[in-house]
């Protein structure tokens, strides 16, 4: 009797354990953002809430703050395997699918949040295709807000910036041929290096967004900020299509809800923030300089300029196609 109880509790725990190892799915998720910042407390919420929901048979590791790299680094991670997924912006969410930089061309949304988030909305299908094809699962996109240039010198209108020095992310096509676009002096940098750059004189200007400004602590070696945002950018949250694959059918639309459902709420968290530092660079004078109604018509022109030198390089005609029928241009 007692050795038969001893062989199905041996068996049971087989089972058992064979069961949990087969059902527990665990991604791998790296972003920049450093503890305690609006998207690390995001994914943290994101980890949280997915293996509650999901009976832990989901889990997301987070690491963030750059512990396993830089974006670039990250993504060739992911590319063998070491990783699952990240967060990414810019330059090397481009590298992934070049489509969804369409967003960032320079002079079409302006301040104008409502109609970039109904642009990605209603066109999630199209980018969501693009990243999948590309081998990657979209979950969702994360704002980073309107970009603006900040200089260290007077700015009046957009012909005085021709000849400024002006930082450019190292690789990046679409800031390139912006700033050919507006004949400003390029000055190829890692972010790490701005800082440095703006308080030597390396540099004349930079551009970000307000909460970027303020977080990278740019604000004490600019006196301007062009009030006239060239872009509004965004992040996005991917997986690896093959590690998302492993996820159980069943819970797959749960952790898809959950992400997104985070995901907007940090967004709406990042527009407060956006706005308190633009209130601090007023605070501690920084001057807002106003553009004159000439610079907007010039600003349409840089934007074609861009279109044309990057469609077809970056983006394709039909991402294009959608911006310009989505937003009018």
């Amino acid at each position: 009797m007692l050795r038969h109880f001893k062989v199905t509790a041996l068996l049971f725990s087989l089972l058992f354990s064979a069961s949990a190892t087969q059902a527990t799915v665990k991604l791998k998720i790296a972003s920049t953002a450093p503890e305690g910042t609006t998207w690390a407390n995001s994914l943290d919420k994101i980890s949280t809430e997915v293996a509650k929901k999901t009976n832990n048979e989901v889990n997301f590791k987070m690491y963030h703050g750059g512990k396993a790299g830089d974006e670039s680094s990250v993504l060739r991670q992911i590319r063998i395997g070491k990783m699952n997924g990240g967060v990414f912006t810019g330059k090397t969410l481009g590298e992934i699918n070049g489509d969804i930089r369409v967003m960032e061309i320079p002079f079409t949304f302006y301040e104008k949040r409502d109609l970039a988030f109904n642009f990605l909305e209603k066109n999630w299908a199209f980018f969501a295709d693009g990243f999948e094809k590309k081998g990657h699962k979209l979950m969702s996109f994360f704002e980073i807000g309107p970009v603006y240039l900040v200089s260290k010198k007077e700015v009046k209108s957009l012909q005085d910036l021709k000849g400024l020095k002006i930082w450019t992310w190292e690789g990046d096509e679409l800031a390139s041929s912006f700033i050919k676009s507006m004949n400003l002096v390029g000055v190829p940098l890692g972010l790490e290096g701005v800082l440095s750059a703006l308080s030597t004189g390396m540099i004349e200007m930079a551009y970000s967004s307000p909460l970027g400004i303020i977080s990278l602590q740019w604000q004490n070696n600019i006196q301007y900020l062009i009030n006239f945002p060239v872009t509004f950018s965004v992040g996005a949250f991917v997986l690896s299509q093959k590690e998302w694959n492993k996820v159980p059918e069943k819970w797959r639309a749960v952790v898809e809800d959950i992400v997104k459902k985070n995901a907007k709420e940090a967004n709406e968290e990042i527009v407060a923030e956006n706005q308190k530092s633009l209130d601090t660079m007023k605070m501690i004078g920084i001057e807002f300089q106003e553009m004159k109604e000439a610079d907007f018509a010039e600003g349409k022109a840089i934007r074609e300029k861009v279109i044309e030198s990057l469609t077809g390089k970056l983006f394709s005609p039909e991402a294009v196609s959608l911006l310009k029928e989505g937003v009018k241009i």
